[in-house]
């Protein structure tokens, strides 16, 4: 992952304190971000456990919403890739966290959300909107399994499946809540042959879900004869994979997009049918 760079250069520091004798002894101990113009943000202790709490739940909320929207285009037959691009040039709102997909996971966004739904509700509230966010995500873990079920009009047993990305995110091979796990778990329930590919996760997949699947050791290994390809993480080394090869090793040219990194038109070329979110 990116930690040891984001303790160097961090965006902002948040620091929870006591006292003003707390306060100036932090000050010395972060002195070299002070140097450096990076934020540091002094504040009792509660406001910066809410900070760290309210700002991952944040951008859970933009997330979700953008899948909630991006589900909405296809019924409506507008491109969520448009509204996206539209949404970010306003600059109130911005271009982050905007990407729609097939849901977050992780250790960070899931845990946080739930803690602060639980406090609320042990504060004698209910946080309505991260209720929202969270039965979206949940949701949204399902969105890929549900086109493939379209596709092959519900009977889905004896297929193979092919999954690229096991890791919830690029550079970490950090699989806990990932997307990846829910939909196999759903594809082995429906009786699908399901084969995987990540560059860094397949020892931790392994771990949790053992041998439900076929260990691949390349993306295009794990593609032959394969009924549908699926696209979970967005890698570097499957955002330009070759299409002519693809075509020639799959029994069916059939792709779920889940992170929109595809272009329709060039799968369409290679005879694909190309299915994204949004």
């Amino acid at each position: 992952g990116a930690a040891v760079k984001d303790f160097m250069s961090p965006d902002r520091v948040v620091v929870g304190v006591k006292s003003e004798r707390a306060r100036k002894l932090l000050s010395k101990l972060y002195r070299p971000f002070l140097i450096n113009n990076f934020r540091v943000l002094f504040m009792d202790i509660p406001s910066a456990e809410m900070t760290k709490y309210a700002a991952n739940a944040m951008l859970a909320t933009r997330i979700s919403f953008m899948n909630d929207v991006a589900n909405l285009c296809e019924r409506v037959g507008a491109d969520v890739n448009m509204v996206r691009k539209g949404i970010g040039a306003d600059t109130r709102i911005g271009k982050k966290f905007l990407y729609p997909g097939c849901g977050y996971g992780g250790s960070c966004f899931p845990k946080d959300v739930r803690a602060l739904i639980r406090t609320a509700e042990q504060s004698g509230y209910r946080m309505r909107v991260l209720e929202a966010v969270e039965q979206v995500n949940e949701q949204q873990k399902g969105v890929l399994f549900e086109k493939l079920s379209r596709h092959y009009g519900g009977d889905l047993r004896a297929l193979t499946v092919t999954i690229w990305g096991l890791a919830f995110k690029p550079e970490t091979d950090d699989v806990r809540e990932a997307p990846a796990l829910r939909l196999i778990e759903q594809l082995a329930e429906a009786g699908c042959r399901i084969k995987v590919y990540d560059p860094v996760a397949m020892e931790e997949c392994r771990r949790r879900v053992g041998d439900k699947v076929i260990y691949c050791k390349d993306m295009y290994e794990a593609a032959i004869d394969s009924d549908a390809l699926m696209m979970l993480t967005e890698w570097k080394e499957f955002r330009l994979p070759s299409f002519a090869v693809l075509a020639r090793t799959m029994r069916q040219r059939v792709v779920f997009d889940g992170r929109n990194i595809y272009e329709k038109e060039e799968l369409e070329e290679h005879g694909f049918v190309y299915y994204k979110i949004g």
